[in-house]
């Protein structure tokens, strides 16, 4: 790539093991299909299929998994040239099983490190990172040295440009405690314009999970716009003088993994296009209702035409 790249994530990157049978605990599965996994690679993956200059940064085990990742991030036209490998660590892989509409349990073997924590900020192409026209981290990078300083690093060599968005992907099994995580989420929402989570994950960063509270409490932290997600009470974006409320796509759900990443890389998509708040969001949820009504993650991020048609079809 010659130009910057307009959405550029860094953190988590794996291999996620998806059970073909639906319904079924993970200790009598038989067979598992493969697919490239991490939210903020799969929110690059999910930028590209809206034609977005995408790329990721983080790290894979020096391994026949992580020669995947590679092969993968290139065939959904992700830049990989920020995709280094770790000697002597494993490319962590996800299980998950699937009980449709709403419960995804997730098991991560990727303890008691991964290598995608192992990104250290002299390594960082700081120029790369201040030129992107979207950056995009998550608070799972905060978890763990030496990725925690180099989030930071990232997060203070934007300066004023483009647009940082937080995810405030909090999993506990990442932290000892909520309450060690909330000091690590205040620091990096200081250099944030865009934070999104769901209400639990902002009371971890802001202590209040009401949803216009805790987008009030965010936009209080200088965060520019604030996007909290409802689950059935849909979507809230607060910004300056503004305040919207978009209800979610009525699908049913096959498997919700991959819905947060699908919104986040069409959330992304509106925001460079320079769309209205409205426009954004509900863009943004047809992707996490198209992605759940599907089995895949990654693969099955939608185009930018898939979702004109989603939305036409539920009168969005």
């Amino acid at each position: 790539m010659t130009d910057a790249v307009e959405v550029l994530t860094m953190g988590r990157v794996g291999v996620d093991l998806y059970p073909t049978e639906v319904d079924t605990r993970l200790e009598d599965v038989e067979m598992f299909s493969r697919t490239l996994g991490g939210s903020p690679t799969n929110v690059a993956v999910a930028a590209a299929r809206h034609g977005r200059r995408a790329a990721v940064i983080t790290r894979t085990g020096d391994d026949p998994f992580g020669t995947y990742v590679h092969r993968a991030l290139r065939s959904f036209g992700v830049d990989d040239r920020f995709v280094s490998g770790v000697p002597g660590l494993c490319t962590p892989v996800t299980f998950c099983e699937i009980f449709p509409p709403d419960e995804f349990p997730l098991y991560f073997y990727r303890f008691p490190t991964a290598p995608d924590l192992q990104i250290r900020a002299e390594e960082l192409d700081l120029e790369a990172i201040a030129a992107a026209h979207i950056f995009w981290v998550t608070v799972t990078g905060l978890c763990q040295e030496p990725s925690r300083s180099a989030t930071m690093a990232a997060l203070e060599a934007r300066g004023e440009h483009g647009l940082t968005v937080l995810d405030l992907d909090y999993r506990p099994m990442f932290w000892s405690s909520a309450a060690e995580a909330t000091p690590h989420v205040r620091a990096a929402l200081a250099h944030a314009d865009v934070a999104v989570g769901n209400r639990e994950e902002c009371e971890v960063a802001v202590g209040e999970r009401e949803p216009q509270r805790a987008a009030g409490a965010l936009r209080e932290l200088g965060v520019g716009l604030a996007v909290v997600k409802q689950g059935p009470g849909g979507v809230l974006g607060m910004r300056a003088g503004e305040s919207v409320v978009v209800p979610p796509v009525p699908v049913e759900v096959v498997n919700g993994l991959g819905a947060g990443d699908a919104f986040g890389g069409a959330m992304c998509h509106g925001l460079l296009a320079g769309w209205d708040l409205e426009r954004i969001l509900r863009f943004a949820n047809a992707a996490g209702a198209y992605v759940a009504a599907r089995f895949a993650c990654a693969d099955a991020m939608p185009t930018t035409a898939e979702l004109e048609e989603l939305m036409q079809g539920v009168g969005g």
